[in-house]
């Protein structure tokens, strides 16, 4: 924190299960109960036929690659990422869904790797191994430090925001919660004596208002309150009516920021009241390398998000006053920095897919993107 104002370090999910699992130090059981794939080790394949051999194993810090340097450099105040798989020995994978995303517990050091003050939990591949597999999750995430947020061994733990000190009366409160339109089964939702995620039933002005009563009950003076939720479809760039008229809800409520993720490539970004709201962050570190069929996304591009925002004690309140975004691509299973062409790319789909909300975008050397401020 530099003058009051907070730097926020924001991703979209962060999938270190899977293949990403099979590379590193401490591979765990490589079988999936997929209709096309019954190894992990396949995905490691497919990815080695599009760019080129992964040395195994690698150091937990391989997935993570340019995007280190670059956050130590910006150096933020909060790193917060949507962590988007159970950590867990457990083999029991939930019925009725398509792909479970699990990673060894041995393997936590890559997670570490990337230093988040908080990990996001509330999303469609955190129960991929049931209650037991979440259960175990908290539990590893607690062992090692970590902060997570959006799960819980009940609903009163699930719904808690996550608190990270800044000094001088200042704090970043992180809220979790997700909807059924990113996937997420209703009978995931925490309960009382039920462990679960934040699910939240629907788009409404009076879910919107419940959300809101907690950060308000939480939030005090000189706090900046972040409020990730997990929503939407995978592909696409439009946003829905209902997504736009929350997220502004949640601001007249008193969130500062809106880190939306669940689409696996960026989608528009919105200042609403001097507030940021990201519809969708899109992936940063998953297996997905090698699959085909969406390519007219570049889903290979990804997208770190550097937001700052000056936040005031007396009189309280937070107001955006920058948001910077490098370009990353992956490769071999680690992320690279971008190629400038590729950042000039991601510029021109930005501006053109934000221009409804007034948006715009420049990019400055060496191939990093700002919001332009009016």
């Amino acid at each position: 924190m530099h003058d009051g104002v907070v730097t926020l370090f924001l991703c979209g999910d962060v999938m270190l299960g899977r293949g990403v699992d099979q590379i590193l130090p401490h591979p765990g059981d490589p079988r999936l109960s997929e209709g096309y794939v019954q190894d992990a080790r396949a995905y490691v394949e497919l990815a080695e036929a599009v760019n080129g051999p992964i040395p195994r194993p690698v150091e937990f810090s391989w997935p993570w690659g340019d995007a280190l340097p670059v956050l130590d450099e910006v150096r933020a105040d909060v790193r917060v990422v949507n962590l988007e798989n159970s950590i867990t020995r457990c083999d029991d994978f939930a019925a009725g869904k398509e792909v479970h995303y699990r990673m060894s517990p041995d393997n936590l050091p890559c997670l570490a790797a990337g230093r988040p003050d908080v990990c996001v939990l509330a999303n469609n591949h955190l129960l991929d191994f049931g209650h037991r597999g979440l259960v175990e999750t908290l539990d590893a995430l607690f062992t090692a430090g970590l902060r997570a947020v959006g799960a819980g061994r009940d609903a009163d733990e699930a719904c808690k925001p996550a608190m990270v000190p800044l000094g001088g009366g200042r704090r970043v409160l992180v809220s979790s919660f997700g909807l059924s339109s990113s996937g997420i089964p209703r009978t995931w939702a925490a309960a009382p004596g039920r462990a679960g995620i934040d699910v939240i039933p629907e788009l409404s002005d009076a879910t919107a208002e419940e959300v809101t009563a907690r950060v308000r009950r939480a939030k005090r003076p000189g706090d900046l309150v972040v409020a990730s939720v997990h929503w939407g479809s995978n592909w696409g760039y439009d946003v829905d009516d209902d997504q736009i008229r929350f997220a502004r809800r949640l601001i007249d409520g008193g969130v500062d920021v809106v880190h939306g993720h669940s689409s696996h490539h960026p989608r528009p970004v919105e200042v609403y009241r001097d507030r940021l709201v990201l519809y969708g962050c899109g992936d940063f570190i998953n297996d997905y390398e090698g699959i085909t069929g969406y390519e007219m996304y570049r889903d290979d591009l990804r997208l770190a998000y550097f937001v700052s925002a000056g936040v005031s004690v007396d009189p309280p309140g937070a107001t955006l006053t920058g948001l910077r975004m490098v370009p990353l691509q992956t490769r071999r299973m680690r992320l690279w920095r971008a190629a400038p062409e590729d950042a000039g790319w991601l510029r021109g789909v930005l501006t053109r897919i934000s221009r409804g909300f007034g948006t715009r975008f420049d990019l400055n050397a060496p191939g990093v993107l700002s919001l332009r401020q009016p």
